[in-house]
């Protein structure tokens, strides 16, 4: 089925456009003081053979530590590479934040859902309510078999029912699930779902490392943060972070791990 018709705006951010310090979806301004500011990084790949992903890793942790004030990280799949020997060992990578992280489960993390608990100490679908108004949903997109899935649409809409009246809900999934990214699968009912919650601000995305700008559906952001690790994508590593103010204004924004430079700004 073509999905072009959902297809509603685009800004993608490609080496050419690095020189921009912003492309903005909507002008935004960065707060001065948040009631939330989460970081979501992608596709680390920590194992990769002939890559550098210590020094991915690394880099990406200082960058994250020279942020201020960040509430938690959410590592969005593909945390290792195939093989399920590396995933204690990049947990105990993400141990050195001086903040909360949380993990999705991507088709690179070839480890079953009771492993993937045991190590991670989360399901591989997971959810919690953050200052008591803000709902967190990670949702899983994979399996032991490295296979692309549809989310978990039961797991879903219980939760988003649950999350209904919370003044803001984020959800995770790695995979999109959406034909319009290149290595999206077709999974429209996903789409609808989430879509038909009014408190859903975004949805972040990773497995697409030449994708870290928006794409919108019945006028819900979709969001990617490119990629800190692996051996292909855009030749800038990145993150994105989230921010909503006292007003209950949320804006987005990538940023390169080397510097932190600001590539792209959304209001969501």
């Amino acid at each position: 089925m073509n999905r072009r018709p959902f297809l509603q705006k685009i800004s993608l951010i490609g080496t050419s456009m690095v020189a921009m310090p912003l492309l903005s979806f909507g002008k935004i301004e960065l707060p001065k003081a948040t009631r939330l500011k989460f970081i979501t990084a992608s596709d680390g790949h920590w194992g990769q053979p002939n890559t550098d992903f210590e020094a991915s890793h690394r880099n990406l942790i200082e960058a994250i530590h020279r942020e201020k004030d960040v509430d938690f990280v959410v590592f969005n799949g593909d945390l290792i590479h195939d093989e399920p020997k590396y995933l204690p060992q990049v947990m105990n990578v993400y141990e050195q934040l001086q903040m909360p992280w949380y993990a999705t489960r991507g088709n690179h993390d070839r480890v079953s859902e009771a492993v993937f608990q045991e190590v991670m100490r989360q399901p591989t679908n997971y959810s919690f309510i953050h200052k008591n108004d803000i709902g967190i949903v990670l949702l899983d997109s994979s399996n032991a078999a490295g296979d692309y899935l549809c989310a978990n649409l039961d797991y879903a809409r219980v939760v988003l029912d649950q999350y209904s009246k919370l003044s803001h809900v984020f959800v995770f999934i790695h995979i999109s699930q959406s034909e319009w990214a290149r290595n999206g699968i077709d999974c429209q009912a996903f789409m609808d779902l989430v879509t038909s919650y009014p408190n859903v601000r975004a949805t972040f995305h990773g497995h697409d490392h030449d994708l870290d700008g928006l794409m919108v559906y019945r006028k819900k952001p979709f969001l990617w943060a490119g990629h800190f690790g692996g051996s292909w994508g855009n030749p800038f590593p990145s993150y994105r972070v989230c921010e909503v103010v006292e007003d209950g204004k949320a804006i987005t924004y990538l940023k390169t791990v080397k510097d932190g430079m600001v590539l792209n700004g959304h209001n969501l």
